[in-house]
């Protein structure tokens, strides 16, 4: 309570607590200065109340008023009285109507009191009959041997100067050597101490000042001149991408506290952040970073700033005051696809319609990324985790940790790839080379996930189940569909409607990238499916050699951890051009 001591003086059977708390008061000093009051105030959790039949607001004085305020409910409140009189002759033994006494009720439901006591004439109207007492004037009281100095409530007996002793028993002028050793030893402790707080003030000033230093060089070293230039030269105000200060961040996760992470992977730390004005984010801290790529870095900010699609984790903004950039996105509050899919108890609320909703969504935005957006991208790293839902269960594509774009004039350039186990690309492994039909393969995977509720790799499955989207095509060749469907989309009565889905699935997992549609046709199958419609390119009769997965082939003997290591490699690409980035939700 308070927000510190406070001293509890009963605790009843009935739950209801007696506290020690002063009294508020409004007195002067002989200069007429005011005195400053006690704390007169209580602060309670808001699940505890005041008693307002057993509390009452009392003003006793003259020349008095005073106000009760605080919070009450989820709202302040106010009240208070006024007690004036102008002679001992007004007050009313008994009587607290407003003559020399004031009362009035506290509100109920009151979680918080603070008291404000003033007078209108700082009681100078009243001296010649309030109960003010100077005892040093009264005889008898004042027993001081060289001198009376008056104080609130009573009076003190000091030494003349040079003298030292007990006033009221004598003064004297003798030795003081013990006297003189304390205040030496004093004097010293003193000295030492405000040496030490100097030094302190010292250090932390110089450490201060090389924090700065380290900040403003990597601040230039991360290409901060870089983007305001070209953020100019787009004829937009730097505003538009925020460039946050590293104490922002800081402060923001409780400098970078473990009790804020709400994701990690291979690219690095996911924190949620808070603003002073109540704003959440997401930022995302990298566990590396190549100096020589500055400019790619700097180019891939402007470009996912630009996305503008209602199911993409938007950009906000970035830090690089620290040695690995930071990247600032919305945040998205409930959690991912695999959480959403993959938890039983958080599944249960995904029917069907719901999930077909969410893959229309997600497949919207990589036709998105892949045509309409203004700079072609390439996500290549596509996977439930790195889909977003949030209160209302709509899909939000993030993680644009390595995306490729696709610029017009570029005709090739090696760089590193990184994508996930079960959710890569198999043509990769024999050309090395990924394309926009890599993100149809993994959405693929995505879809299956839907269908069935289970993970793409887990090696806690039998051997020739381990891999979902070899273990899903071997399913489809059997006729088996309806014994691996997730528990909570059987019995909707969209059997059909799940079996188109699963030949759009069949057809996202091809071998050959050219046999694999596109993210566009992919969507208008999903849009059309929501409205009714029925697959229109998927076709009953399968190559059984263009659909066997070639996931797994030249692993032998690679450990695969969890399921969710990340492979990592270089690729040749083709009239595309790859710009690294250590992104994040």
């Amino acid at each position: 309570m308070q927000d510190g001591d406070i001293e509890i003086t009963d605790i009843s059977p009935d739950g209801q607590l007696k506290v020690l708390q002063y009294i508020a008061s409004n007195c002067y000093t002989r200069n007429g200065r005011r005195i400053p009051p006690p704390e007169t105030w209580i602060s309670l959790p808001v699940s505890m109340t005041v008693n307002n039949t057993a509390n009452k607001f009392t003003i006793v004085g003259c020349d008095s008023y005073g106000f009760v305020f605080g919070r009450r409910l989820d709202r302040n409140y106010t009240t208070g009285c006024t007690a004036m009189c102008d002679s001992m002759q007004d007050l009313v033994e008994g009587s607290c109507m407003g003559l020399g006494c004031c009362r009035n009720d506290i509100p109920r439901d009151v979680w918080r009191v603070e008291i404000d006591l003033r007078s209108y004439e700082n009681h100078t109207n009243v001296w010649d009959f309030n109960n003010y007492k100077d005892e040093c004037t009264v005889p008898g009281l004042n027993n001081c041997k060289h001198g009376c100095v008056n104080t609130v409530g009573g009076f003190h007996c000091p030494c003349p100067k040079g003298y030292h002793g007990d006033g009221r028993e004598g003064c004297s002028s003798g030795p003081r050597g013990q006297s003189l050793m304390l205040k030496l030893v004093a004097g010293i402790a003193v000295g030492v101490i405000g040496l030490l707080l100097a030094l302190c003030c010292l250090y932390l000033e110089l450490k201060r000042r090389r924090s700065n230093r380290k900040k403003q060089k990597f601040f230039l070293q991360n290409g901060s001149a870089l983007l305001q230039e070209k953020l100019i030269r787009r004829e937009r105000s730097p505003d538009t991408v925020k460039i946050f200060s590293s104490s922002e961040l800081a402060e923001a996760t409780n400098n970078f506290h473990g009790s804020r992470i709400i994701g990690q992977g291979g690219f690095g730390i996911v924190y949620k952040g808070l603003f002073p004005d109540n704003n959440v984010v997401a930022i995302k801290k990298s566990k590396r970073v190549d100096p020589n790529q500055i400019d790619q870095f700097i180019n891939e900010v402007i470009v996912l700033s630009q996305i503008n699609h209602r199911n993409v984790v938007r950009l906000l903004g970035c830090c690089l005051e620290t040695e690995v950039p930071l990247l600032v996105y919305e945040f998205i509050d409930n959690g991912t696809l695999a959480i959403n899919i993959h938890n039983q108890a958080k599944a249960r609320f995904l029917d069907w319609s719901m999930r077909l909703k969410i893959a229309a969504e997600t497949a919207g935005v990589l036709s998105y990324l892949h045509s309409a957006a203004s700079t072609p991208i390439i996500h290549r790293d596509v996977k439930s985790d790195n889909i977003l839902l949030d209160h209302n269960f709509t899909a939000k594509v993030s993680d644009f940790g390595a995306p490729r774009f696709v610029p017009l004039d570029k005709t090739q350039l090696s760089t590193m790839v990184q994508g996930t186990f079960g959710y890569l690309d198999p043509e990769y492994m024999q050309t090395n080379q990924l394309t926009e039909k890599s993100d149809v393969y993994s959405f693929g995977v995505v879809l299956v996930e839907l269908i069935t509720g289970r993970k793409a790799l887990s090696f806690d499955r039998p051997e020739d189940e381990q891999n979902l989207a070899n273990f899903f095509l071997s399913v489809l060749k059997k006729e088996q569909l309806l014994q691996v469907l997730n528990d909570n989309i059987v019995g909707e009565g969209n059997i059909e409607q799940i079996t188109e889905v699963a030949k759009l699935a069949q057809g996202c997992l091809h071998v050959k990238g050219g046999d694999r549609p596109s993210m566009k046709e992919v969507v208008m199958e999903l849009e059309g499916l929501r409205l009714g419609g029925k697959h229109s390119w998927a076709h009953t009769e399968q190559n059984a050699e263009e659909m066997e997965s070639l996931i797994g082939e030249g692993f032998d003997g690679l450990a695969y951890g969890d399921g969710n290591s990340t492979i990592a490699g270089y690729d040749s690409l083709r009239d595309h051009v790859v710009l690294p980035i250590s992104g994040g939700r």
